[in-house]
């Protein structure tokens, strides 16, 4: 799709486009949809796929030219063949021809940047190498234990009141609470690091002041591990053999946080919801038929945390879903219409469980290098929430909640809910493997043993004659065994009770 195909041919009328209110508002020249114009883009892909098929010609900002990949099959075919199609925007046709101006509101995503995702070849392997080295050498069983006592930390702040708001208290707060800790900088998580990336992620007039503000952390953090490495994420970037500079430690540590943060907060917030407002997953979670897991991969599926991603270009004429690309061509990888693919899910009803070849984290050489970190925080961010509030329900209607939605994700406001007030819970103990103490029990199967009797104090004998003493003194009775209910052995001469096998496994997936 070349700007050719659909660039206006007559009067500037024809590029201006319909008003607000006509049936046609939202359509652009050669009558091109415009994405950012559109309120229900969920709807729009299924249009768009009935007219065009698994890849459409649609428009950006300023009426650029750009192809959306609607099909699983050619999403896949795109991210796998890095000879046909690459992420350096640099090549893009309508950004070479000065289409796209440098205050495109989509550039900061488009931008060619000296960064992994957009790097190929040898650079690529190189900077991609160093960031999944990095990422190898995080303990998961540790990354587990320290995402359920944050969760706690998190609910302490809120379980006495019982009412709170899940998307502002809580599953904004602990992706950025988790990622700190990874990247090595624990001591930068708070409020304000937190509305900060909120911020910067939403595009907003003082976003450019909130992205400063989160990289000087990350230019702070960058400074002391190259001055004194430790074991984090931001250490081993840098001790890497790659030999990544300042600067390329310093934006693949933003690349990482920022985006693990959107990712994962979306993620977190689109499994509480399905929680809370289908009684299928509730139901299911209490009856232990699906797991927090496989709720979370159901999620993935129905509502990945990006909708699109910016972008991939072509790098050579190509046919991709009986279109004709050509090259410097751009297209959206896209992964809520390929999700929904009919030719893979016929029945959007039917459950995904066990399934995980949604598209959600990508695929191919540019494949989201920290999905296990996602899952994990969802995973055990959602179960520690709900032994916590195990009556947490939404305090209002579904209808009433409020979205903020753009071409690239779709963002939950607010989850307001209610549960019964919680006591808040110590997180300062560490965990420990001492024995269990032993429960009394009231029954005994076999013989009673005989129960040791308390020795009597000592008392001075009176001085007896010495026909006395010679006498043969009568025997006591014989000490009868106590009953059933007689007093239980000390603790300490008994064996600690070992632990079943469902506490086993919990012990285990909790990490301790």
């Amino acid at each position: 799709m070349t700007p050719e195909s659909h660039a206006p041919t007559g009067t500037d009328d024809t590029r201006s486009g319909p008003p607000p209110g006509c049936p046609a508002h939202g359509l652009g020249p050669g009558g091109l949809h415009r994405l950012h114009e559109v309120e229900d883009l969920g709807a729009l892909y299924e249009q768009l796929r009935e007219q065009h098929g698994p890849v459409a010609p649609v428009l950006l900002h300023d009426d650029v030219p750009i192809w959306i990949v609607l099909g699983h099959a050619e999403n896949l075919h795109m991210v796998r063949s890095p000879s046909q199609f690459c992420r350096d925007s640099r090549i893009w046709t309508p950004l070479k021809d000065g289409l796209v101006k440098p205050d495109h509101p989509l550039m900061p995503h488009i931008a060619w940047q000296p960064i992994a995702s957009h790097a190929e070849g040898d650079e690529h392997k190189r900077l991609r190498g160093a960031v999944m080295g990095a990422i190898s050498t995080i303990d998961f069983r540790s990354l587990r234990r320290y995402i359920n006592r944050s969760t706690q930390q998190i609910v302490n702040r809120f379980c006495e009141k019982g009412e709170a708001d899940l998307v502002g208290q809580f599953t904004e707060h602990l992706p950025m609470a988790v990622m700190c800790e990874i990247l090595g900088m624990p001591g930068e998580y708070n409020d304000r690091i937190v509305e900060a990336a909120r911020d910067a992620l939403k595009g907003t007039e003082t976003a450019i002041a909130s992205h400063s503000y989160v990289m000087d952390a990350l230019s702070r953090l960058t400074a002391r591990r190259r001055a004194q490495p430790e074991e984090d994420l931001a250490s081993y970037l840098i001790t890497h053999p790659a030999r990544l500079s300042d600067d390329e430690v310093r934006e693949h540590l933003r690349l990482v946080l920022f985006a693990a943060y959107e990712a994962t907060t979306n993620l977190l917030s689109n499994v509480l919801l399905t929680v809370l407002i289908d009684p299928r997953f509730r139901a299911q979670l209490n009856g232990g038929q699906m797991t927090v897991p496989e709720a979370v991969e159901q999620s993935l599926w129905n509502e990945p945390p990006f909708s699109t991603v910016f972008a991939y270009f072509a790098k050579q004429e190509t046919e991709l879903g009986g279109q004709r690309i050509r090259r410097g061509d751009g297209l959206l990888f896209a992964p809520l219409p390929a999700n929904v693919d009919p030719r893979v899910r016929p029945d959007l009803k039917a459950s995904m469980q066990g399934n995980r070849s949604h598209l959600a984290f990508g695929g191919g050489p540019h494949e989201c290098p920290g999905q296990d970190i996602g899952r994990s925080i969802a995973d055990v961010g959602v179960d520690a929430l709900l032994m916590r509030l195990p009556d947490v329900e939404l305090d209002c209607d579904e209808e009433d909640l409020r979205w903020t939605a753009s071409i690239a994700s779709r963002h939950l406001v607010s989850m307001p809910v209610q549960f019964s007030p919680k006591p808040p819970q110590d997180v300062s103990e560490q965990p420990n493997h001492k024995p269990v103490p032993a429960q009394r029990s009231d029954w005994q199967i076999g013989t009673v043993q005989p129960q040791p009797q308390p020795q009597p104090a000592a008392v001075a004998a009176p001085v007896q004659p010495a026909s006395a003493a010679a006498q043969p003194q009568p025997q006591s009775a014989p000490v009868q065994p106590h009953p059933v209910s007689a007093q239980p052995q000390p603790a300490s001469e008994e064996p600690p009770r070992r632990k079943g096998v469902w506490r086993r496994f919990l012990s285990w997936w909790r990490g301790y």
